[in-house]
């Protein structure tokens, strides 16, 4: 209980982003847009996700932090976040959707891109260190 009082108060922001991902991979069944015909919107949709999620960890973190945990940014920020794409491709078919290895692909590649942004913020945000 007490780690999720501990989240639910140092990381609300990452935990909308994780919910709102589970939500729209595995319980909604996403309408056709027009955007439908953008060539790989698809894969952009997962880039943006877990990119925007992974920096938004970032973001939080370094709010609520006075210093660095390499190894759990390192756990939690890339590699969990990978992972969490991996399982929801990998659940997707039990729910009636596809489960895509470029979905996959574009969710690491997002979480990198956010990790960089992280690291970035973490320069300007922490200058002295």
């Amino acid at each position: 209980m007490k780690i999720a009082r501990y989240l639910l108060r140092k990381f609300p922001l990452t935990l909308l982003c994780l919910a709102l991902i589970v939500y729209l991979s595995l319980v909604i069944d996403i309408p056709e847009t027009p955007l439908d015909n953008v060539a790989l919107i698809d894969k952009w949709t997962h880039f943006v996700m877990y990119g925007g999620s992974c920096a938004v960890m970032w973001w939080e973190y370094l709010r609520c932090h006075q210093r660095m945990n390499w190894p759990k940014m390192w756990l939690y920020a890339i590699i969990g976040m990978i992972v969490l794409g991996g399982v929801i491709e990998i659940l997707q078919p039990y729910v009636g959707r596809s489960g895509e290895w470029l979905d996959f692909v574009a969710d690491a590649v997002g979480v990198l891109l956010g990790a960089g942004i992280g690291m970035m913020m973490k320069k300007i945000m922490w200058k002295e260190h």
